[in-house]
């Protein structure tokens, strides 16, 4: 997860810690060209393998804005669908954000992935 898990390629991810269970926690601090970090943390509420994951997820610098991240995967032919719904998020700028961020770390993903 430190490999992809960052808002953009030019981002790090120094610290993830990840609990995969239901009740368990994960944590992700992800760092920007200028070093500066951004951390998030959240609970696993539903693990059911392998079709559904939701967590919830707060960042450190709006703590009491908690979001709810609710990821689906269905396969066909060979490949798998993922649809993500990431709702709760407090304002449009952050909302906008977190979907440039999250564009980025599944094009992270993709990367580590093809390579």
């Amino acid at each position: 997860m430190r490999r992809w898990f960052h808002c953009a390629a030019d981002w790090s991810t120094p610290e993830a810690e990840v609990d995969l269970r239901t009740g368990a926690k994960v944590r992700v601090v992800m760092r920007r060209p200028d070093g500066t970090e951004v951390e998030a943390h959240g609970e696993y509420a539903l693990i059911a393998r392998p079709r559904r994951l939701v967590m919830t997820w707060t960042f450190h610098d709006d703590p009491s804005n908690e979001q709810l991240i609710e990821l689906s995967f269905s396969e066909s032919e060979g490949s798998t669908t993922v649809v993500m719904v990431n709702s709760g998020i407090s304002t449009e700028g952050r909302r906008d954000a977190q979907d440039e961020g999250w564009r980025g770390c599944l094009d992270g993903l993709e990367r580590l992935l093809a390579a």
